[in-house]
């Protein structure tokens, strides 16, 4: 196959996508394993090459002597075209081997609109789209990410979910493969029934699902008493001591996250109520300043990265920061590299932090209100306040800083005209704190107002709410622009089609299979990006599919009905969401689990806080 891939590279866009050969990738000799897998990230190199928790799996997978772990990013349709026409299935890059030919075909399912071309890439690789159609002789296809907290919309098309953190546990399933077929207990339908035993793992076709006249759940059992009734998230006990990837493959074209990424920790303090990052990826677990700082270390010498940026879901809460910060300040510093801080708080942004990023980056700085109005952030437990707000524009102000990014949400649960329009004047008092600096950078004052819209989440307080229409939530991103006057704000809006279209793929459940399929058949695939996304396309696909879209992303579901995803345990209890629920309605905070325990639940699944010992 290496000689026809070499032929039609020379008539497709970006060509260094599908070579392979980059420093840093794993090559084994195929014929000394005895496991052979294919990681398939659904969307171009660029984007695939930029997750941190593809290269953890794909590290932690070749760190077994019987394994080997190859990489499968999806072909943009100009590849994809000359596959077809030259009768080439979809190959791996380390190999180039046909995906067909491996034992285990493993996806990463990081957003709801990469499902047709994950689909897509199952039939490219020659193979039935339905795991019921596929026999023995097919490889095993399982998917995990962020999507598989609620696989149902895809279920039928892949043979195992893995739910939670993967380090562990694939290499888990990786040696349960192993083991059956050297015992000579290998079939398919015997190494599911097994798999299923497994913490972490749901096999969809071990379960029957029926459903009501009103199209909502009847039942959802398992089909044999040795299969749970609710799967377990698994997670990393101990950062500091799991597998990090301390040779990372360096890119030959440039990707979107090219640099260095230091995870911090894992989890979230805060309970927004409409964030499900922040609660499928409870309890929060650090990493020490130690640990980063031997890591960033050995990543530099191995790659040469001029820049290193820490990762989380809030990097202000690190427990750690100061210290971190300075261990690597001492280094980074004389090798010339610059050291990024996204995702900060407004309220735990200090002066220290200030002086640190002031030496270190040159760019604005980003912050995520969420809402325009107080009421608003209270409903959804922002936890923020207008002064933490100010407080940390005008620290970013007196550290020469000219430019500032507020992240909004509209469509929110209790949203009101009044909270659309707070947006603008919250935006506004940030212009005029600028000016109220009697020593200020001379450099104009900017504000970008960035607005999405709001997309009810599976496992969130908000879980049961329905999005606002697409008639109301254009209403108000036009509402919203007539109230910014100031030419020194500037406002970007999402798309609310495409919201909508990931609602109803987030809130979905197993009949919308069928849509997948029939979108794939048509030649659907990249519905993340503008350019081939056709939002009139998919209501015709809903039609001639006889699917409702506003059963799933309009319907108000009540607390008691069956959810499609309640299937999955992520360690917080439904009560817990229930009453977190109750409480946006009431305008009640929760306090942050720095403050306060308030029993989600998450305890039971284990791995402690390794808040930083100098904070003892």
């Amino acid at each position: 196959m290496q000689k026809d891939i070499s032929m039609i590279l020379r008539s497709v866009s970006k060509p260094g996508r599908y070579t392979g050969g980059e420093f840093g990738q794993v090559v084994k000799d195929k014929n000394k394993v005895d496991l052979r897998i294919a990681f398939c990230f659904p969307d171009t190199y660029e984007i695939g090459m930029s997750n941190l928790g593809v290269r953890l799996l794909y590290g932690a997978l070749n760190g077994m002597d019987e394994v080997w772990c190859e990489r499968v990013y999806a072909p943009w349709p100009d590849m994809e075209e000359q596959m077809r026409k030259n009768s080439i299935p979809l190959f791996t890059l380390e190999s180039k081997d046909s995906v067909k030919d491996f034992d285990i075909i493993a996806f990463s399912l990081q957003y709801e609109l990469c499902y047709t071309t994950a689909v897509n890439m199952i039939d490219l690789a020659g193979l039935k789209l339905f795991a019921s159609e596929r026999s023995d002789e097919d490889p095993v296809i399982i998917a995990g990410g962020p999507c598989a907290y609620n696989a149902e919309p895809v279920a039928d098309f892949f043979d195992i979910f893995s739910i939670g953190e993967g380090e562990e546990a694939l290499p888990e399933l990786a040696s349960l493969y192993l083991e059956m077929k050297k015992n000579g207990t290998y079939t398919k339908k015997a190494f599911l029934r097994e798999a299923s035993h497994l913490k972490g793992f749901y096999v969809p076709s071990l379960y029957d699902v029926e459903y009501n006249d009103d199209g909502t759940i009847k039942s959802f059992e398992p089909k044999y008493e040795d299969v749970p009734k609710k799967v377990e998230k698994r997670i990393i006990a101990d950062l500091n001591t799991s597998y990090y990837p301390k040779k990372p493959i360096i890119p030959f074209i440039e990707v979107v996250h090219d640099r260095i990424m230091l995870e911090t920790f894992r989890g979230c303090i805060r309970g927004c109520r409409f964030c499900q990052a922040g609660v499928v990826f409870r309890p929060v677990r650090e990493k020490s300043a130690e640990v980063l700082n031997e890591q960033a270390k050995e990543i530099y010498k191995n790659t040469g990265y001029n820049e290193i940026s820490l990762s989380s879901l809030s990097i202000s809460d690190y427990s750690c920061l100061h210290e971190a910060t300075d261990m690597l300040l001492e280094w980074t510093n004389d090798a010339k590299i610059n050291l990024s801080l996204p995702s900060l708080r407004a309220d735990s942004f200090t002066k220290e932090l200030m002086d640190k990023i002031s030496s270190i980056r040159s760019s604005g700085l980003t912050f995520a209100p969420e809402a325009g109005t107080q009421r608003l952030r209270d409903a959804i437990n922002k936890n923020l306040y207008e002064e933490d707000l100010m407080n940390a524009v005008r620290l970013a102000f007196e550290g020469g800083k000219s430019q500032v990014k507020l992240y909004f949400m509209n469509g929110l649960p209790t949203e009101t005209y009044e909270d659309i329009e707070g947006i603008a004047v919250l935006a506004k008092h940030v212009v005029d704190e600028y000016y109220k600096m009697p020593e200020r950078p001379k450099r104009p004052v900017g504000v970008t107002v960035s607005v999405s819209c709001f997309v009810p989440k599976p496992h969130t307080p908000f879980q049961w709410e329905p999005q606002d229409s697409l008639e109301s939530l254009s209403e108000k991103q036009k509402f919203l622009g007539t109230k910014i006057t100031d030419r020194k704000i500037r406002y970007n809006w999402h798309d609310a089609r495409v919201s909508r279209l990931e609602a109803v793929f987030a809130k979905g459940d197993r009949r919308l299979s069928k849509a997948i399929a029939y979108a794939q058949k048509i030649g659907v695939r990249f519905d993340a990006w503008d350019e081939y996304f056709d939002y009139d396309r998919w209501m015709d696909i809903f039609d001639k599919c006889g699917i409702d879209p506003s059963f799933y992303a309009n319907r108000r579901m009540s607390y008691d009905e069956i959810l499609p995803w309640d299937v999955i345990d992520t360690g917080v209890t439904k009560s817990f969401l229930i009453s977190e629920s109750k409480k946006a309605y009431e305008n009640k905070t929760t306090p942050n689990c720095k403050e306060k325990c308030s029993a989600c639940g998450a305890s039971k699944l284990g791995g402690d806080v390794r808040w930083c010992p100098k904070k003892k």
